[in-house]
C-alpha cells in the first residue's frame, strides 16, 4: 500500500526510464512504494541449492547451480553453411538432477568464457524440453562470486531473494533495484495502530520492509511476513467496517410483515415444508427487515438450496408491509426464469387487481431490456403507481425512466455479475435506502466472503430440500477412450427413452459473429497446446441430430438469439417438447427444468470449477436421479484433468470453491482479474491466513467504532486511500 510521499517517488526518477519502463510494463510497478511491496517469492540459502529434480515445464524459474561441464560444438545451418554455426552446450548440476543450457551463434563468447566448470550463479529462463531432455535455452545468468566486493553487497547475508519475475525482468535485476530503494523504507507511515502493534508484537513497518527484503536469518523472513500480512488484512478489513458503519447511519424504513397478510397466505399454499435451514435463514432476513437501518446480507446457498424461496419470501414480507420489492438478475434468461417460477408458486396471489386475484394478492411484473414500448409503459406505471409490488427484471431496471412508489428491498442475483455502480443505482431508487440481499450460488469459503463481502453479513444455505436427487459426475476422456463418448451419447437416448430430457453445454455459439479467442482466453495455461478452437452449440447441434441423436429433437439456446425466441425455446423445453437442449452458458443459474435428468459438457476442461458446479446444478432437481458427464481431450497428467476429477468427486460446493481457490490465485477471487489490476494481496493468502482475516475483522470493527473518519490515524488513512483508489474500490464490491 502506498503510503507516503517518499514512496510515492516515480521509479524513473530513481532507477532510470529504461528500467522503470519495464517494471511498469511487465510488473505493474511505478513508484518506489510499489517495488518495496514486490515481496520475494523465495528465498535460496547460498548453501543450499534449489532441485533442478522438480523444474515445472514452461514456466520462466530462476536457481541457483553449479557448472558441471561446458563444451562448444560447431554445426553447419542455413545461416552458416560451412560448419560455422555454434552452439555451447553447459551442463550444470545441484546434487538432485542436472539441466543442460544452451547458448546459439554469436551469443556463445560470453558464456564460453564465464561458465567454467565449478562456477556457481544463478540461472533464470524458461523451462522447455530437447531431445526428451530438459533445458533453458539462452538463459540470463548471475555469477555468485562470494569474494568480490560486489556481490557480498549484493547478496548481502546468506539469503538471496528470488522475487516474481518475467523474461524482461530477472529477479537478480529486481534485487539490484530494491538495493537502490530500500533505504526509502525508513519513511514508510505505519498504518496500524500503536496500541495494536505492540499488543500482538507486531515489527515497525519499516523494520519489516528490511527483513522481507533483506533477511539475515529464516526467523527475520517469518517476523516480516507476519506484520506485511496484518497490514493487508486490517487495511482491507477497515476499508469494509467503514462501509458496514457508514451503512448503519443510513436510515431505513422498517418492514414487519402483517400478521394474516400475504406472507402467512403463501405460507399456506406451498406443499411443503421449508428445510430447518430456510427457517433459519429467513429468520435472519426478517429481523434485518425490522430494524430501521438498510439489511446488507449475502445469501449464499448450494446450487438447488431453494435460495429464490427465501428471498421471494423476504419480497412478500415487504410487500405485506407497504413496500415494493426488485430482484435484479444478470440475464434475460433468467429473468424470464425467475418471474415464472415466482408467479407459478404465488398462483392467484400474483394477480393483485385482476379478476380471480386473491384478497391479499400484489402484481407481480417483469422488466427487459427487449420488451415492446406499449408494455414497457404498463410496467413503468405499475410501478410508479405502487400497483405492482414485486418486480424482476435485468439492468432494465437501473435505467433513469424507472421510478417507484416506494422501494423497500432490493435482492440481486448472482452479485459477481454486478458492478458498484449497478448496486447503487438501483439502491438509489428508494426514497429511503432500501434493504439489500444479494445471492450466490457460488459456494465461497468463509474467510473470501469475509475478505470480498466484508460490508455484508452472511447468511448460507447449505441443506437440499427433501425430494433432490443425488447427481452422478464423470470425467469422460473423449481423446484417451473414445468408446466412453459414443457410450454418453447412448446414456441420453436412454434417459429420453425413460420419458425424460438432457442439456448439452459447449463453451462456444459457433455463428460467424463468434469470436474464439473469446472463449480461449478463460484456457488454463496447459491448454495453450491445444490449437482446436472450443467446441460449438451450432455444430455440436448439428453433428447430434444427424449422429448420435438422430430421431430425437434437438433444438438450441444461446445468448445472441433474439429474446422471445429464447424464451420460446425454454418454455417449450420446460413443457417437455424438446428432448435435448444444446445451449451455452445461458443456462448456468436459476434454470429449473425438474425433468431434466442427464447433462453432457463438452471441452469441459474450458470452464472454471465454479461454473461447472453450477451447470450442473442444473440436473437432479426432481425425483429421477440426475447425471453429468465432464467431455474432455486433455490428457489424464494435466491439470485440467484433475480440476475435473474435483468435480466428479464430490457435490459439496463449498469443498470445491476451496480446491477452486487452491488453484488459482486469490487475484482472481478478489474481482482484480477482471478489473486488469493486480491483487492487492501480495503476502496474504486468504484460505491459509483465515485467523488473521477473522482477528484483523475485530480489530477494525473496534477501530472504526472508536474513532470512525480516524482522525487520530493519519497513516492508516493515507493507506487506505491507496487501497481504494478507484479500481479498488470497485473491488470490494465485485467479489
Amino acid at each position: 500500500m502506498d503510503l507516503v510521499p517518499a514512496l510515492e517517488e516515480p521509479l524513473k526518477k530513481v532507477l532510470g526510464p529504461a528500467t522503470a519502463k519495464v517494471m511498469a510494463e511487465h510488473l505493474g510497478l511505478h513508484t518506489v512504494g510499489d517495488l518495496l511491496h514486490h515481496y520475494p517469492r523465495r528465498y535460496e540459502e547460498r548453501g543450499r541449492l534449489t532441485h533442478l529434480a522438480e523444474l515445472p515445464m514452461d514456466e520462466h524459474v530462476t536457481v541457483v547451480a553449479q557448472v558441471a561441464d561446458a563444451r562448444l560444438h560447431t554445426f553447419a545451418s542455413a545461416k552458416a553453411p560451412r560448419g560455422k554455426g555454434q552452439r555451447l552446450e553447459v551442463t550444470i548440476t545441484d546434487g538432485s538432477g542436472r539441466l543442460q543450457l544452451v547458448f546459439f551463434g554469436a551469443g556463445v563468447h560470453k558464456p564460453h568464457k564465464e561458465l567454467l566448470p565449478g562456477t556457481r550463479a544463478m540461472f533464470a529462463g524458461k523451462v522447455s524440453v530437447f531431445n526428451r531432455r530438459l533445458q533453458l535455452a539462452h538463459p540470463a545468468y548471475e555469477l555468485l562470486r562470494g569474494d568480490t566486493e560486489e556481490a557480498v553487497e549484493t547478496w548481502a547475508g546468506t539469503l538471496i531473494p528470488i522475487y516474481p519475475a518475467t523474461a524482461k525482468m530477472e529477479s537478480w535485476k529486481i534485487g539490484k533495484a530494491l538495493q537502490t530503494v530500500l533505504p526509502s523504507a525508513q519513511e514508510a507511515l505505519d498504518p496500524l495502530p500503536d496500541s495494536l502493534r505492540e499488543g500482538r508484537g507486531l515489527l515497525p513497518l519499516p523494520e519489516a520492509l528490511l527483513k522481507i527484503h533483506r533477511p539475515h536469518t529464516p526467523a527475520d523472513i517469518e517476523d516480516a511476513r507476519a506484520r506485511l500480512k496484518w497490514d493487508e488484512a486490517f487495511v482491507l478489513q477497515t476499508a469494509l467496517a467503514r462501509r458496514r458503519h457508514a451503512d448503519a447511519q443510513l436510515p431505513a424504513v422498517a418492514r414487519r410483515p402483517q400478521p394474516d397478510g400475504l406472507l402467512t397466505a403463501f405460507d399456506d399454499r406451498l406443499p411443503f415444508t421449508l428445510t430447518e435451514g430456510q427457517q433459519k435463514v429467513s429468520g435472519e432476513i426478517f429481523a434485518d427487515l425490522a430494524t430501521a437501518h438498510p439489511m446488507h446480507r449475502l445469501l449464499q446457498g448450494e446450487v438447488g438450496s431453494g435460495k429464490t424461496l427465501v428471498a421471494l419470501r423476504a419480497m412478500l414480507a415487504v410487500v405485506d408491509a407497504g413496500g415494493q420489492a426488485a430482484m435484479l438478475a444478470p440475464t434475460e434468461v433468467l429473468a424470464q426464469q425467475h418471474h415464472r417460477s415466482v408467479t407459478e408458486m404465488m398462483g392467484e396471489l400474483a394477480e393483485g387487481g385482476m379478476l380471480g386475484g386473491a384478497d391479499h394478492a400484489t402484481k407481480v411484473v417483469l422488466l427487459t431490456g427487449s420488451m415492446g414500448a406499449a408494455a414497457r409503459r404498463r410496467v413503468l406505471l405499475d410501478l410508479a403507481t405502487g400497483e405492482a409490488g414485486v418486480v424482476i427484471g435485468t439492468h432494465a431496471l437501473i435505467e433513469d425512466k424507472v421510478q417507484f412508489h416506494d422501494l423497500g428491498l432490493v435482492v440481486v442475483d448472482e452479485q459477481h455479475r454486478f458492478g458498484v455502480e449497478q448496486r447503487d443505482a438501483l439502491r438509489g431508487k428508494g426514497k429511503q435506502p432500501p434493504h439489500l440481499l444479494v445471492m450466490t450460488a457460488t459456494p465461497i469459503p468463509r474467510t473470501v466472503a469475509m475478505t470480498v463481502f466484508g460490508d455484508l453479513e452472511t447468511s448460507v444455505l447449505d441443506q437440499l430440500p427433501a425430494g433432490r436427487s443425488p447427481i452422478a459426475s464423470h470425467v469422460v476422456p473423449a481423446a484417451d477412450k473414445p468408446h466412453f463418448l459414443a457410450r454418453a451419447w447412448e446414456r441420453v437416448r436412454e434417459e429420453v427413452a425413460g420419458g425424460h430430457q438432457a442439456y448439452v453445454v459447449c463453451p462456444r455459439i459457433g455463428d460467424e459473429e463468434d469470436d474464439p479467442g473469446r472463449a480461449g482466453k478463460r484456457k488454463p495455461p496447459e491448454d495453450e497446446a491445444e490449437k482446436r478452437p472450443p467446441l460449438a452449440v451450432l455444430d455440436i447441434a448439428e453433428q447430434l441430430a444427424k449422429g448420435p441423436l438422430k430421431g430425437l429433437g434437438v433444438e438450441v439456446l444461446h445468448g445472441r438469439m433474439p429474446p422471445d425466441d429464447k424464451d420460446a425455446v425454454m418454455r417449450r423445453f420446460t413443457a417437455g417438447e424438446v428432448d435435448v437442449l444444446v445451449a451455452t452458458t445461458v443456462i448456468e443459474v436459476g434454470v429449473n427444468v425438474p425433468n431434466a435428468t442427464a447433462m453432457v459438457i463438452m471441452d469441459a476442461d474450458r470452464f472454471g470449477v465454479s461454473q461447472l458446479h453450477q451447470l450442473r446444478g442444473r440436473v437432479g432437481r426432481g425425483s429421477a436421479p440426475g447425471l453429468c458427464l465432464l467431455v474432455t481431450e486433455m490428457p489424464e497428467a494435466s491439470a485440467a484433468r484433475q480440476r475435473l476429477a474435483a468435480v466428479a468427486s464430490t457435490l459439496d460446493g463449498f469443498e470445491l470453491s476451496r480446491i477452486d481457490l487452491e488453484q488459482r490465485r486469490e487475484g482472481d477471487v478478489l474481482g482484480q482479474a477482471q478489473s486488469g489490476t493486480r491483487s492487492s494481496l501480495r503476502m496474504l493468502a486468504v484460505i491459509d491466513d483465515e485467523e488473521i482475516i477473522a482477528e484483523a475483522r475485530e480489530e477494525a470493527t473496534r477501530t472504526v467504532a472508536a474513532d470512525p473518519d480516524l482522525e487520530h490515524l493519519p497513516a492508516l488513512r493515507t493507506a487506505l486511500d491507496a487501497l481504494l483508489d478507484e479500481e479498488r474500490e470497485q473491488y470490494l464490491e465485485k467479489g
